[in-house]
């Protein structure tokens, strides 16, 4: 079987799918339409977030029996077609679960502490204890929106804490012994800190917007590791200067490109609402790295080759 990687990944997939005997072809740099002209003759494609795998490029695609995508969601493929049309799909949200729960809680424990501001201000020469006082995270109530793979490991992390771990979920019957399931209604009355962990689908996007966080008994702090379209920016810039949202952590921001590499261009490109949130004192910002880590690159690679192994060897 032959396979097309269309991205550059760690070194073990494409040493392990040759020991194999998978046949490997690298391609890191045409462009679809290209890789559309010659992707009848291979079976598989290996690929993270270069391109969008829409239905146009799976008719193409005559002899695709698979596509592994190394990262956790699916978005960016038609999943819907590729079903139709028998192809396989893998992800590996196993991957990248421990990285994205360190990181979820690593934005908390800043943010309750203000340590960007305590070290930017101690680099600007100046002492100032008091202003950089902080806050516990010890008594509190931590909802998490998303009880799967990444919800889970985030559960987990903060246990030691004492806090209260709720989620909410569409399915049923998700909770464990690390958080307990909850209705939004609940959610809303309880939330101290709310983190989100859901994949890019049509009911997420958009998802915490003005009429959302309203329902929320008590102002809260919001961590965002998730997908960046689920927040409606200008409506949490709102919920900031108003103090119903007391702080955020963002990984993901609702302007990214599909590929997830790139912002904008220039500042004169960036909307209001962004460039509002980049003067803001209580928002963390990274560049969708929460999964992007030196053991998670590994762990991505080695759950894709095992999963096409299992069913194609």
């Amino acid at each position: 079987m032959k396979i097309l990687h269309l991205d550059n990944n760690h070194p073990l997939l494409l040493e392990q799918l040759t020991a194999a005997g998978f046949k490997n072809d690298e391609d890191y740099i045409a462009t679809k339409q290209e890789v559309e002209s010659k992707i009848a003759s291979y079976d598989g494609i290996i690929i993270r977030s270069r391109f969008a795998i829409d239905k146009s490029f799976l008719n193409k695609a005559t002899n695709l029996k698979f596509i592994g995508r190394v990262g956790a969601g699916l978005e960016n493929i038609d999943t819907d077609y590729a079903d139709k049309l028998g192809i396989k799909l893998f992800n590996a949200p196993e991957g990248n679960r421990n990285a994205v729960g360190e990181h979820a809680l690593g934005m908390i424990l800043s943010l309750f502490n203000k340590l960007n501001l305590g070290d930017q201000s101690v680099h600007d020469g100046k002492w100032l204890r008091e202003a950089h006082r902080g806050l516990e995270l010890d008594g509190k109530t931590v909802s998490i929106i998303g009880y799967g793979n990444m919800g889970r490991a985030f559960a987990r992390k903060l246990r030691g804490f004492n806090v209260e771990v709720i989620c909410y979920d569409i399915l049923e019957d998700v909770e464990n012994s690390d958080a307990t399931q909850v209705d939004l209604k609940e959610l809303f009355e309880k939330t101290d800190v709310l983190s989100l962990h859901t994949p890019e689908t049509r009911k997420t996007i958009g998802m915490i917007n003005t009429a959302f966080i309203n329902k929320f008994k008590k102002p809260f702090w919001l961590i965002n590791t998730a997908r960046g379209k689920s927040v409606v920016t200008t409506d949490l810039v709102e919920a900031l200067k108003k103090e119903k949202i007391l702080g955020a952590g963002l990984d993901v921001l609702e302007y990214e490109k599909s590929s997830f590499e790139n912002l904008f261009a220039s500042k004169k490109e960036m909307p209001k609402a962004f460039q509002e949130l980049l003067t803001m004192d209580n928002v963390l910002l990274s560049p969708h790295v929460a999964g992007w880590t030196i053991e998670s690159k590994e762990k991505l690679a080695q759950t894709i080759v095992d999963k096409i192994k299992a069913v194609f060897c």
